[in-house]
């Protein structure tokens, strides 16, 4: 079968994704794509731009499969002489219905953030079938819709809600966690050793993560630091401030220059403290449990389906003053902690040579049910 990928922010997760199924899958995947910049004109001019680039002289796609940051119906009408009968899925990393836009953005002042929102909507209903990566991601963007689309004066077509619901589903994010194995493993500093593997932003809540850390060495309490994650102009001020207070404990603060790089910090890390208000699916939460950090989340978002039930009160927390407390506790008993350390298993099944298999099987019965 061909499959036709969208893609017109093909950075980060979203470029590991694609590359990732493109490479897993048992079907022939080609990428149509534009560089992972400029998020907001790709969401408005990306499928213009696609839609100009898309030709098939001799290759003709059975579906197309684009993300969330296409503009689907002005894609699908602009291109329509080619693509009427070719069943389209949309696969939601993010939405901009639900995502919590910056304070600081203008668009939200101005209340132009809603437009973007709309795109994922419109987007959603020009599908064939919708994917979410997570169901918590699934029930928000669901449940959000009635709010969203009451903000608007009339004609809010509230019943098309339930056509939405009928042809969405999930399919988690395939990852090619295998990649991050190691021969051989990192040695362990004596002291526990806590990681920070996010992107630099206000939505995972740095603030309240390092506060907690600077609270055990208020308290006499040893541990180490490795920052992972990719800084940008407009960062919390709060990194700053860790760097330097943080300085003696500090193993690693910034990017990592490669994969491997990467995979030898995340083994030599102990515990993750997770702080985050938002995360749809939670990328990086999964990489650093597959080298068996362990985990300590919040009890909502995407993270209780990472977790097997019978481990979750071990690993998660309801309150936010019950995170340092627990925090707290994994750090004193890190001997321990090493000698029963694994959760590999906990993610193990978000790895391509699991999931490829079902990404197949999922677009091969919507081809099926609309034969070109």
């Amino acid at each position: 079968m061909n499959i036709l990928l969208l893609e017109p922010f093909l950075s980060g997760s979203h470029q590991k994704w694609a590359e990732g199924y493109q490479s897993h899958s048992r079907h022939d995947i080609r990428l149509l794509s534009l560089k992972g910049r400029h998020w907001k004109w790709r969401m408005h001019g990306g499928a213009v731009t696609l839609a100009g680039q898309f030709s098939q002289p001799d290759w003709r796609p059975h579906l197309l499969l684009s993300t969330d940051m296409l503009d689907v119906a002005a894609f699908l009408g602009l291109t329509r002489q080619h693509t009427a009968g070719i069943p389209a899925i949309t696969y939601f990393h993010e939405n901009q219905i639900t995502y919590p836009w910056s304070p600081a953005d203008v668009d939200v002042e101005r209340q132009r953030d809603n437009h973007y929102g709309f795109i994922n909507y419109t987007s959603a209903l020009a599908s064939d079938r919708v994917f979410f990566n997570s169901h918590f991601h699934r029930r928000s963007f669901l449940d959000s819709l009635p709010i969203f689309l009451k903000r608007f004066p009339d004609a809010r077509e509230l019943h098309r809600i339930q056509e939405l619901e009928k042809k969405s589903n999930v399919l988690p994010l395939g990852m090619n966690l295998r990649a991050l194995g190691l021969s051989e493993k990192p040695e362990k500093y004596p002291e526990a050793t806590l990681l920070w593997n996010h992107r630099w932003e206000y939505d995972k809540a740095p603030e309240a993560f390092f506060n907690a850390l600077f609270r055990l060495k208020e308290e006499g309490i040893p541990f180490r630091l490795i920052v992972l994650g990719r800084s940008y102009r407009q960062s919390p001020e709060i990194f700053e401030i860790a760097r330097h207070r943080l300085k003696e404990e500090i193993v690693h603060f910034g990017y990592a220059e490669d994969n491997t790089a990467y995979a030898r910090l995340l083994w030599q890390a102990d515990i993750l403290p997770v702080t985050s208000r938002q995360d749809f699916f939670g990328g990086s939460v999964v990489e650093a449990i597959y080298c068996n950090c362990f985990p300590i989340l919040p009890n909502r978002l995407a993270y209780p389906e990472h977790i097997p039930p019978a481990e979750q009160p071990l690993h998660l927390y309801e309150k936010e003053e019950e995170f340092y407390p627990k925090l707290r506790e994994a750090v004193l008993g890190i001997e321990a902690m090493r000698r029963q350390a694994a959760y590999q298993h906990f993610v193990a099944k978000y790895d391509w040579s699991i999931l490829a298999t079902e990404y197949d099987r999922a677009l091969e019965q919507l081809a099926a049910q609309n034969p070109i």
